[in-house]
């Protein structure tokens, strides 16, 4: 089932999520829907609190050879992609290399900005059947599971920004919010 994606400046967008307790059937069913919402936006990844559920997972879907648009390799080549389920995801690792890369989020629609973020990190967490599982990632991968695990913990990528910048793109968003409202009389 395709969610409805919340967009800023929601403020449901700045909770913190919660871990998941257990993953079960609902659990499944909801990251399930979360591919099939992101599918549809389209998008490479969506965290649970874009779509109103405040529980620490995400998926990512995208080829994991892409490479950064800096080095000049298309970010979501076409070809087969992978799926990857992250449930109570956590950071261990991340490199003292740090990269600039343009992001675009699904909750702040047509909004686009230079983020810096480590190159690789390694994450851990439980896939799709409550596994644990480690994961070295790099490129665009490490980069979009970075991004999607802000979500988690109420960060947007306009948090990341100067106040100047964050504050044009939310009333960008805030005005064409207003538009797409029917006047009620």
């Amino acid at each position: 089932m395709i969610l409805p994606i919340i967009t800023a400046p929601d403020r449901r967008l700045k909770v913190k999520s919660q871990p998941v307790a257990k993953v079960d059937d609902e659990v499944r069913r909801l990251l399930d829907d979360m591919v099939e919402t992101m599918r549809a936006a389209p998008g490479i990844g969506l965290s649970a609190i874009q779509v109103g559920v405040a529980k620490r997972a995400l998926v990512v879907e995208l080829d994991e050879q892409a490479k950064l648009a800096s080095e000049q390799e298309p970010v979501a080549p076409e070809g087969p992609h992978t799926t990857r389920y992250l449930i109570n995801p956590e950071i261990i690792w991340s490199s003292e290399k740090i990269v600039f890369c343009e992001e675009g989020c699904l909750s702040l629609p047509d909004q686009f900005a230079e983020i810096e973020r480590p190159a690789d990190i390694t994450v851990r967490y439980l896939d799709y059947d409550g596994q644990p599982q480690e994961l070295q990632a790099t490129g665009m991968l490490g980069r979009c599971i970075q991004h999607e695990m802000d979500h988690l913990d109420g960060v947007l990528l306009v948090d990341r920004l100067s106040a100047v910048r964050r504050h044009m793109i939310l009333r960008k968003l805030a005005k064409a919010r207003k538009q797409e409202q029917p006047v009620t009389a």
